[in-house]
């Protein structure tokens, strides 16, 4: 416990003996590099600790007291998720990159069917363990208003929670399908992968079944009274019928895309269709401005300061 404030930092260059030579730093032969890396900092009160430009790629916050009030500052380096495809396991796999901790790198390390590139080590915190740690880091970069610096730790968060065992079912597959569609409102390439998708088959579907096969014709029919008189009209529109021939033509190309663009702003575009196609648009007019609001809320949550 640290009763005043206390900053651990490392100097970019090297220090300087009496003499002018530089202080050699080749007494830990084994270190990767010659950086400060912090170990540890379980059992440490942090509320009074400011770290600086520190290696903390294999240390341990599991433990940590007060951890939300830990400060960073400079280039505080974390590990970060493998990111190459794996295409040897069903189905393929790739973690986009982000920063996270050695002991997730251990967690998952040990989970059976384990990919390449995540490194086993000797902490043994699970997800229920790791998502207040991710947390409370997240808060520690949100108190020193740098938003994007805690996206990657509210991820983190995020996949200990789709993780853990303590959460319903239902929970489960409401975090994964956030997690699939736009990756807990942080990946916008993939918010809008899943937008085009679902734009070119709402298109196909319109084409193969929505569309009407001709544009309903009004027909006024009326009856003149046998002693004369008023003629009254009655003004009247078939029914839009189902497609045939071919259906996979440039006009009708052209009015799926209309419809289609006409739903993701949630608009209807006023042409002809069939009752599959009615119900075709309403799908899409809910599905695709969810996804495009998905894909803002990403880039918004990138950028915000």
């Amino acid at each position: 416990m640290f009763e005043y404030p206390l900053t651990i930092a490392a100097e970019s260059e090297p220090f300087l003996l009496s003499d002018g030579r530089s202080l050699s730093e080749d007494l830990f032969p084994s270190a990767y590099d010659p950086g400060v890396r912090m170990a540890s900092l379980r059992g440490v009160d942090a509320a009074h600790l400011v770290l600086a430009d520190l290696d903390l790629w294999e240390c341990l916050f599991t433990g940590t007291v007060h951890l939300d009030q830990l400060r960073l500052e400079g280039a505080c380096t974390f590990n970060s998720a493998p990111s190459a495809v794996h295409w040897r396991r069903w189905p393929p796999v790739r973690f986009t990159e982000r920063r996270v901790l050695a002991e997730e790198h251990h967690w998952r390390a040990g989970q059976p069917g384990s990919v390449p590139g995540w490194v086993l080590g000797t902490g043994r915190a699970g997800p229920l363990q790791l998502a207040p740690v991710y947390r409370a880091l997240r808060k520690a970069f949100e108190d020193q208003k740098h938003e994007p610096g805690a996206a990657d730790f509210y991820y983190g968060e995020m996949e200990m929670r789709r993780h853990a065992d303590d959460i319903p079912r239902s929970e489960r597959a409401l975090l994964t399908a956030y997690w699939a569609l736009s990756g807990y409102g942080l990946r916008a390439s993939r918010a809008l992968a899943w937008l085009g998708t679902a734009m070119f088959l709402t298109i196909v579907l319109l084409m193969a079944f929505g569309l009407a096969q001709e544009t309903p014709k009004q027909t006024a029919t009326g009856t003149v009274p046998a002693g004369g008189g008023k003629v009254t009209f009655e003004i009247d529109k078939d029914d839009p019928q189902n497609p045939t021939g071919d259906r996979f033509t440039g006009k009708r190309f052209e009015k799926a895309l209309n419809v289609t663009f006409n739903s993701v702003v949630f608009r209807s575009s006023g042409q002809d269709l069939t009752t599959a196609g009615t119900y075709i648009e309403m799908t899409s007019r809910v599905a695709e401005p969810i996804l495009l609001g998905l894909a803002v809320l990403a880039i918004r949550n990138r950028v915000k300061r």
